[in-house]
This record gives structure tokens, sequence and C-alpha cells, in this order.
């Protein structure tokens, strides 16, 4: 008798145990809901740093101020493939982004940002959708000054801060490094000659090069190492948004395959010379 009450005792506590963790496993494994969620509102929230031509800046169209670019134009594409017609803007300080996308202010991150360790501890990162080494801009006038990295020690150099270019400005011998939170500030204090040089990606620094040749000069004989299997443009998302980020990645690639990323690549930097001239 003491052997059967042991056994229906057993048996209970066992039903019991694997109903409840039934339970608990169903509460932990929360939907992901990262694409619904933004077809629901029938809107994606894109958190940028309008500074950084040809991917993100400003214009000012019909009297009022807007925010253009390749990541733009790019954000649309995603957002059409999702189904959703509207995409909306945040414009702040590049430090900031992380952190508002994490805080789900923005529902991605697309400002010309490039993977890092430290980021990818707390977002995702997409397929890239664009590659560019790093250089330095000058001025016209010391376009040839330098011979090489190593010249550089005794110059006061910018950088943005929070960025991959922060990084390389720190691992530099000898160079003061001024960070900036905008790179409009950066190229402001450039052009006053507060700055011997900015480090920046080298198709924001041909474009600004290009369209102010009187003002800015890509530097001869400088170009900074990188990693190139981490380099390149990318969106940022969420951790637990891996719905999104596969739609994402999808959006790349098929734009990459079809053409598509260098015809928005080429539209936004007719859109940047077209607006100064």
């Amino acid at each position: 008798m003491q052997f059967k009450h042991l056994k229906k005792t057993v048996v209970a506590a066992l039903t019991i145990m694997i109903g409840l963790s039934t339970v608990l496993a169903g509460c932990g494994a929360q939907k992901d809901n990262s694409v619904q969620n933004i077809k629901n509102k029938k809107e994606l929230v894109v958190g940028t740093s309008a500074d950084f031509a040809p991917y993100d800046f400003q214009i000012v169209k019909n009297g009022k101020s807007q925010i253009v670019g390749y990541d733009v134009l790019l954000a649309h594409e995603i957002a059409k493939d999702m189904g959703v017609k509207k995409v909306k803007f945040v414009n702040m300080a590049f430090p900031s982004l992380i952190n508002e996308l994490q805080n789900k202010k923005v529902d991605i991150v697309m400002a010309g940002m490039a993977y890092t360790k430290q980021r990818a501890k707390v977002v995702s990162f997409s397929k890239t959708y664009n590659e560019s080494g790093q250089v330095l801009l000058v001025s016209p006038k010391n376009k040839d000054k330098y011979s090489g990295i190593s010249a550089l020690k005794g110059q006061t150099l910018g950088a943005q801060q929070s960025s991959e270019q922060e990084t390389i400005g720190k691992k530099l011998k000898g160079v003061k490094l001024v960070t900036e939170s905008s790179n409009n500030t950066l190229f402001q204090e450039l052009q006053n000659g507060t700055l011997d040089g900015v480090i920046t990606g080298q198709d924001t620094a041909e474009a600004y090069a290009k369209e102010h040749p009187d003002k800015y000069a890509v530097a001869n004989n400088i170009s900074f190492k990188y990693n190139k299997k981490t380099a390149g443009t990318r969106v940022a998302v969420r951790k637990d948004d891996k719905a999104l980020l596969k739609k994402i990645n999808a959006t790349i690639s098929k734009d990459k395959k079809n053409g598509t990323l260098k015809k928005l690549y080429q539209q936004a930097q007719d859109i940047q010379v077209q607006n100064n001239k």
C-alpha cells in the first residue's frame, strides 16, 4: 500500500513539474512582432544623424528643411518591401543613436554606421550596403603635405564621437584628437583652421572635396587601416528584432543583386551636388 501511495505521489509531482515547465517556457518564448508592429502603425521610424553626406544630410526645399541621402532612399526601399508607405526620420546626435534604439524611440538606425564589437554587444547589424575606406579630409593647400601616417605626429585631427573614425584617431601616436558629435562642426573647424584634418569615410571625404574644391581635399598618402571583414555601413536593430533584421537583409541582398543599391547611392550623390550649386 505504501509503495502504491508513493508511486501515485511521484506521478502527481512529475505531472505538476511538466505542466509548470510548459507554462514557464510559454512565458519565456515571446513572439517576435518586430515587423508586424511596424505594419500595424503603418510607419517605419528611423534614427539618423543628418551630417554625413551622402548618407544623411539636410537640404532646404520649398522653404522647409528635410533629411535626404543614401540611407533615406534605402530606408524607403526597406519600408516598401514590408508593405509600409510612410518613413519617419528622427535626427539626433550620433552618440545618442544606439541608446535611442534600445529605448525604442526608433525602429532602426541608419546613419552611415559601421559594425564595432562594442556596438554589437547591444544591437544587431544587417549585411553591409556600402563599403568605404577611411581617409583624411584636409585643406586643399595641405593635400600633399603628409608623406604617410607617421607624418601626422603633432597634428590636431578631428573625428566624430562614438564613431569608427574616433577609434582610428585614438590609435594614432603623437596626434591631438578632437571629437565632436557632429561632422558638420568638424568640417567647419577644418575650414576655420582649428583642425589640421578630419578622419572620415572615403566616400564622404570625396563628396565634400568634389562639391567644395576650394575648401576641402582628400590627403594623398594617407589611408587608415581598418578591418575589411567588419567594415562597411549597416543598419542597426534591437537584438530581439530578428524578424525585422531578416526583412532588412532580404532587401539589401535583393537591391545589391539587381543594382538598385548603386543607383540609390548615385542618386544621393546627385542630390548632394545639386544642393550645393
